[in-house]
């Protein structure tokens, strides 16, 4: 997801105006931000930045493990006695692990789909086993 760093940002609105689908907006700040949730991640507004201030999602690398750490031990408050501690600790392992998988499987999933992408993403989704109703997904 790219992300507009605000030291860099001028507030000029070029990467407003290139956004396919509105997902940017200068904010009280004075800054650009994009809202996650309406991003297509095109990369638009990363290309036509004269300052360079909306960046590459890979470089906050450090700060979302951190953030997981963060949760973990904020978990990791609500078990007191060592032996608790430690199953909690190989649960989380479990739940990063399957993350982990379900994005390897999605990253496959997508290159095998190059060819004619559409097409490729819909037969990856029908060749999935179907969906049982176990519940919660929740590590």
């Amino acid at each position: 997801m790219p992300w507009v760093n605000h030291e860099m940002c001028s507030g000029c609105g070029i990467c407003i105006q290139e956004c396919p689908v509105g997902a940017m907006s200068i904010e009280d700040s004075g800054y650009a931000d994009i809202d996650e949730n309406d991003c297509i991640r095109c990369g638009k507004c990363h290309e036509v930045c004269p300052q360079e201030a909306v960046r590459h999602d890979g470089e906050r690398i450090p700060q979302e493990v951190a953030d997981n750490l963060r949760w973990v031990r904020k978990l990791l408050g609500h078990f007191r006695e060592p032996a608790e501690q430690a199953a909690f600790m190989q649960r989380m392992i479990r739940f990063f692990n399957k993350q982990k998988k379900v994005n390897e499987k999605t990253i496959d999933a997508i290159k095998a789909a190059e060819d004619d992408s559409v097409k490729g993403i819909d037969a990856a989704i029908r060749d999935l086993p179907a969906e049982r109703n176990t519940g919660s997904s929740k590590g």
